[in-house]
């Protein structure tokens, strides 16, 4: 990774990491490493707001856009961590009330 996802900026996500990556206990200490110092890269070329330079560049860009599998520890890093920042979202009521289970009530037709 020596000419690839270079960038001076570091990278942070307050809305789902707010105490950093490494707090949280979803990536090793190694992953939030990566993460901090390259996911500024890793982001941008997702996000097609910089252009792959690099072989290994080219093929992040592939494993983002689903062509291929993550292989490489960045790869695998920033595949983690979409998946972790697109949980489904948890559904929510507006009644207030507890849920509701099904049950089944007995009748009996007889004249008590």
């Amino acid at each position: 990774m020596s000419d690839s996802f270079t960038t001076t900026n570091r990278f942070f996500d307050n809305k789902h990491y707010p105490r950093g990556f490494s707090r949280h206990g979803d990536f090793t200490i190694r992953e939030a490493q990566l993460l901090e110092r390259h996911g500024f890269a890793f982001n941008e070329l997702d996000l097609a707001k910089r252009e792959p330079v690099t072989e290994e560049e080219h093929r992040f860009v592939e494993v983002c856009r689903g062509i291929r599998e993550p292989a490489t520890e960045a790869e695998r890093v920033w595949s983690k961590y979409m998946s972790r920042i697109k949980r489904p979202k948890r559904f929510h009521t507006l009644s207030g009330g507890k849920p509701q289970m099904d049950t089944v009530e007995e009748f009996n037709d007889s004249d008590d």
